[in-house]
Formats: C-alpha cells, sequence, structure tokens
C-alpha cells in the first residue's frame, strides 16, 4: 500500500499548472463516440477515471487514437453506431462514467454490464437507475448497487424527472438517455449542479433549453464533431487554492483553471472567509470559462457555509475542511450529505482525519462543524484516507501548517483524478514523498 509523508513546509510559490478538467473529459469521449466524423479533444486528463471511459468506448466499437496522454482523436460512431462489448465494461474508481454510461447505453439495441472496483461497487446506483426506468429502459442494480445490467432494445420516451437530491451524474445520465427518446427530456434540479453536459451538447448541435434550474433536451437526428481544449481542471486547481492561502510566498499562481460558475462555488465561500484570491485573463474556451488564479497566504475566519453553495463545491470539500482548520473560529457545513456516498463517507472520514491532528470536529449527518486553529493548525500523525483520492491530497496540504510529518495511507487512487499530483506539489514548494506503507 502506497503512502505520502508530508512533511512540513511553510512556503508555496511559483506557477502551477492543473491537468485537464475530469468531468469534461468524461463527457467529450462519450459525445465524440456517438458524433458523426473525427473529432479532436486536447489538454484531455489521461487519469485512470477516464482512460477508464476510453477503453470502454473503444470496447464499443468507437475508433479511438492517442497521439498523446493529453491528445486524443475520435473517430464517431454515429448517434446510432455503437456495438456491443463482449465483456463487461470496467468503470473502475469512475462513479461518473458508471452513471453517465448508464444513460448512454440505455438506449442502445444490445446488453451491457457496468462494473468497477471494490469501492465503486459499493456506491448507491439506484438515483440513477430509477429515472431511466421511468423514461422506459430496462436497468438493473445489485441490491441497490453495482454491477449495472442494462438489457438492451427498449424504447424510450422523454419525461420530465424532478431530481430529488441535485447530481449533475444523474442529470448527465437522464440527458444522454434522452437524445434517443421520442420526444424531448426536461429535468429540474431543486439547486444548481455542474452544467457541463448541457453546454457541451448544445456545442454539437442538440437544442438543449435552460431555464434556471429546468433543462429540456431536444433529441436530434445526429452529433456535430467535436474539436475542443479541456481547461484545468477546478477541482484539482482547489488543492493550491488552500495551499496558497495557507503559505504562499508572495503569490501562487494557478494557470489555464477551468472557471464553468457551477463548479466555482469554492471561491465564493473562501471568499466569506476572507481568502485573496484574484481572478485574471478571463476568457472563454469553446463554451466554458478559463482564468488564471492568483492566491496570498491571509489569515481566514470561520463561518456558517450558506447551503447554496456546497452543490457548487462539492468535490471540494474535503480540502475546504482543512483550510476551516486553519481558520479564526468555528466553521459549519451542512447540506453535504451527498459526500457520504462519494469514493468513501468523506465527512466521517475527513472527521476522524482532523480529529487524528488534533482539530476539534463534530460529525453533522450531513456535514461537520469544524474548530479553528489558527497558525500551526495540525499536529503530525498517521491518517487513512479510505482509498479515497480526495482525502489523501487534502491531508497532504494540511502539512503546510503542521508541526509535524503527516503520513497519509492508501493513496494509489490519487492517479484516477490528477496523475502528476506529487509532482505538482514539489514544485510549489511541498515536502511531500511516497514510499510503502508499513502495516498497521
Amino acid at each position: 500500500m502506497l503512502q505520502y509523508e508530508a512533511r512540513p513546509a511553510r512556503r508555496v510559490s511559483g506557477v502551477v499548472e492543473v491537468p485537464g478538467d475530469k468531468s469534461i473529459s468524461h463527457r467529450a469521449l462519450m459525445l465524440a463516440g456517438i458524433a458523426g466524423g473525427s473529432s479532436e479533444v486536447r489538454g484531455f486528463l489521461a487519469s485512470e477515471d477516464c482512460l477508464a471511459t476510453l477503453t470502454a468506448m473503444r470496447c464499443l466499437g468507437v475508433g479511438i487514437e492517442q497521439p498523446a496522454a493529453t491528445h486524443v482523436v475520435v473517430e464517431g460512431s454515429g448517434l446510432r453506431g455503437l456495438k456491443g462489448s463482449r465483456q463487461p465494461l470496467d468503470m473502475g474508481n469512475a462513479g461518473t462514467a458508471m452513471r453517465l454510461f448508464a444513460g448512454l447505453l440505455a438506449a442502445q439495441g444490445f446488453d451491457s454490464r457496468l462494473l468497477g472496483d471494490a469501492s465503486l461497487m459499493k456506491r448507491p446506483m439506484e438515483r440513477v437507475a430509477r429515472p431511466l426506468r421511468e423514461m422506459g429502459a430496462d436497468v438493473r442494480t445489485h441490491e441497490g448497487r453495482p454491477p449495472l445490467d442494462i438489457r438492451g432494445g427498449r424504447a424510450l420516451h422523454g419525461i420530465e424527472y424532478r431530481l430529488p437530491v441535485a447530481s449533475a451524474q444523474v442529470k448527465s445520465a437522464i440527458l444522454l438517455a434522452g437524445l434517443y427518446a421520442d420526444g424531448p427530456t426536461t429535468v429540474i434540479s431543486p439547486s444548481p449542479s455542474r452544467d457541463h453536459s448541457e453546454r457541451m451538447l448544445a456545442g454539437c448541435g442538440v437544442r438543449v433549453e435552460v431555464e434556471d434550474l429546468r433543462v429540456r433536451l431536444h433529441p436530434p437526428q445526429a452529433l456535430n464533431s467535436l474539436h475542443l481544449t479541456v481547461p484545468g481542471d477546478f477541482s484539482s486547481a482547489a488543492f493550491f487554492i488552500v495551499a496558497g492561502l495557507l503559505a504562499a510566498d508572495g503569490e501562487l499562481w494557478i494557470r489555464n483553471v477551468g472557471m464553468n460558475p457551477s463548479r466555482t462555488g469554492l471561491l465564493d465561500i473562501l471568499r466569506r472567509m476572507g481568502a485573496d484570491i484574484e481572478v485574471a485573463n478571463m476568457r472563454e474556451n469553446q463554451r466554458e470559462p478559463v482564468a488564471d488564479l492568483s492566491v496570498r497566504a491571509c489569515e481566514l475566519r470561520g463561518i456558517e457555509v450558506p447551503e447554496s453553495l456546497v452543490p457548487l463545491a462539492i468535490d471540494e470539500i474535503p480540502v475546504l475542511c482543512i483550510a476551516a482548520a486553519c481558520a479564526q473560529g468555528e466553521t459549519v457545513i451542512r447540506g453535504a450529505e451527498e459526500l457520504r456516498v462519494k469514493e468513501s463517507d468523506r465527512i466521517a472520514v475527513m472527521s476522524a482525519g482532523l480529529e487524528a491532528l488534533g482539530v476539534g470536529t463534530t460529525e453533522l449527518p450531513d456535514g461537520l462543524r469544524i474548530q479553528g486553529r489558527p497558525g500551526a493548525a495540525f499536529s503530525g500523525g498517521d491518517i487513512d484516507s479510505a482509498g479515497d483520492h480526495r482525502i489523501a491530497m487534502s491531508f497532504s496540504i494540511a502539512s503546510l501548517r503542521a508541526t509535524g510529518p503527516i503520513r497519509v495511507r492508501d493513496v494509489a487512487n490519487v492517479a484516477t483524478s490528477f496523475p502528476g499530483f506529487l509532482e505538482a506539489a514539489r514544485s510549489a514548494g511541498l515536502d511531500l514523498r511516497v514510499s510503502e506503507a508499513s502495516s498497521p
């Protein structure tokens, strides 16, 4: 089992570039695979999660070349040109891929089975299977969890579906299935969530109407090919945003970061805590806003995080907890029950890790109370990441305010979202090493 040893380092500086956006990379491969003609994706995230999607599309008969790790050329099969796989489609650790493929495969003329690693096989899938069944699909879970068995040859009809909880993955799965329905499909969310699918579908020529929290898709005859450059992943940039707030020597710059407003709730939260973050050189990149971020060290204050911002920062909550532990006063996070069913129970795992490093927490059903400790907020100690990539990277950042080394166990899954994290962290000034962990 691999572990990080994060030794105290007091300063970060320079320029960091984070890899391509994971959410966009998944969707780009899927839509390019069912588009007409040749598509080209640059800045593709060559992480384990996205490579699982790439492999699955190849298994479905899509021709894909990879001239370089981050450069993908896809020969689209057309909207109805996918072919059945002779073997189950292995999603690895990628919950996004499994849920989106459920929607894409629901209307195909062949049977499919989706499975994943030990972590993914424990995650709930009825939330996506239920609306697909309402559309006429035959999608079966096993006691609510993977594997997913999808029977082909079912005619789908458009529905109006109200999501019980805001979820970009479930919304996207319904919209992908809606491409094959007999009429318009409408998804209504209780609060904002990521809108990459809506933007990318519109870029492929699909008629998509967005009004507040309502998305309506009209099934197309065909999809246009894609030619896009994937911006840097905001969720990956988040670790360096917090690192800069805790320990920037002057400024820490993070270049080419995707600034989709459905993703940047962390910026609003941190600014309420007193963060000094400048957004510079804002520009548009194939319907997705992109910018450079400049971060300065500052004193943070604890706040009660507005619940409306939580869905816009759901993947960044673990590293937000690190910032909150270094703030003056108490920070309260509520409305984050979705964290219970991520790669780990992120509420429980973050609470246990913070407590192990001397930070007082109270675990709530849908969040955390965190007692800030300005200055050297963390003792050294041992952290079990529960195999969760975002937990592992978050506690690595904690070393900037630690009195001793922090050893983070079970970090192999960092490669699922941020290949090159170790090198990027070291280049910014963190003292981070990787080794084999001894038995507990």
